[in-house]
């Protein structure tokens, strides 16, 4: 098997525990402050890369620090987003706005770093701007008036988390292609821990209720979709584009949704359910078809 073949049926497979988890952490959150939540999760996975990756730690210099910075500091508002966001809406619409983050990652890539963007990448997120648009705003009265007063809190908040998630696609895949992918799997986890924690006191209520679901939660989101992801992420990503590693992301909310709907019985109903198809479909066009010329770069 060659090491990118490798390279996507990993990131597959930590997009599976990602979309199965969004249950895990709902469920969770009920217990914990989201906030809280993280703090502890991104510790317990912190130190856990520090521990596997000790050796490598006298080998961190300072250009090392500053490309991993940004993919920590993203890192950080990205979870904060999503977790807190996740209070407010289902896990499968959570999933569903999250992974528009795979659509705006090659059109950040053309605004901040002058990459080309074809005629069906724009086709592609204007198809997934209008399944976001169905997903999260209710229909008005007589199905056809704007309800923007209806849009949810978290989806909102879930919104920023797409974006913030994009640019960390982005850094992570310039860091890997000039460091050790230890080094950048371990520091963002650092970076991140530590933002959290310093931002913690700002997060009111911080009373827990340290149920078995949480800590469950605490330790699979930690270890397994958090120190064990990011290490299989940052190696992989030295073997495929951004492009690619988006599409591969693109399956989350897929999972998520089988997920939901499995343990939950969350079912979407006919608009949000075109809304999320449409997502899906503008990520796969954009990806496909608009991202050919930087995958053949990459290859």
């Amino acid at each position: 098997m060659s090491r990118t073949l490798k390279a996507h049926v990993l990131l597959i497979l930590i997009t599976l525990i990602w979309g199965v988890t969004f249950v895990v952490i709902k469920n969770a959150i009920q217990d914990m402050p989201p906030l809280l939540f993280n703090c502890v999760r991104m510790i317990l996975a912190a130190v856990a890369l520090v521990l596997i990756y000790v050796r490598h730690v006298p080998r961190i210099n300072r250009s090392t620090l500053l490309s991993v910075l940004p993919c920590g500091v993203f890192l950080w508002a990205g979870y904060e987003f999503q977790t807190t966001g996740l209070r407010f809406t289902t896990p499968s619409k959570s999933a569903f706005v999250t992974g528009l983050s795979v659509i705006l990652v090659p059109v950040f890539l053309a605004i901040f770093w002058r990459k080309r963007l074809k005629a069906w990448t724009w086709a592609g997120v204007f198809a997934a701007f209008v399944g976001l648009y169905l997903l999260t705003v209710p229909a008005g009265e007589g199905g056809a008036a704007l309800n923007l007063q209806g849009i949810n809190l978290g989806d909102v908040l879930t919104l920023g988390c797409a974006i913030t998630f994009a640019f960390q696609i982005i850094f992570v895949g310039i860091a890997t292609r000039k460091h050790r992918f230890e080094h950048v799997a371990m520091l963002q986890a650092v970076i991140c821990a530590i933002l959290m924690a310093g931002t913690l006191p700002f997060g009111g209520d911080l009373h827990a209720l340290w149920s078995p679901r949480v800590l469950w939660a605490i330790a699979i989101t930690g270890l397994l979709c958090t120190a064990a992801a990011f290490t299989i992420q940052a190696w992989a990503q030295q073997f495929t584009s951004p492009t690619y590693t988006a599409l591969i992301f693109a399956l989350e909310p897929v999972f998520a949704w089988i997920t939901s709907l499995t343990f939950l019985g969350e079912h979407l109903g006919y608009r949000a359910g075109l809304g999320a198809i449409l997502i899906l479909g503008g990520i796969v066009i954009a990806e496909l078809k608009g991202g050919s010329d930087e995958a053949a770069e990459a290859a």
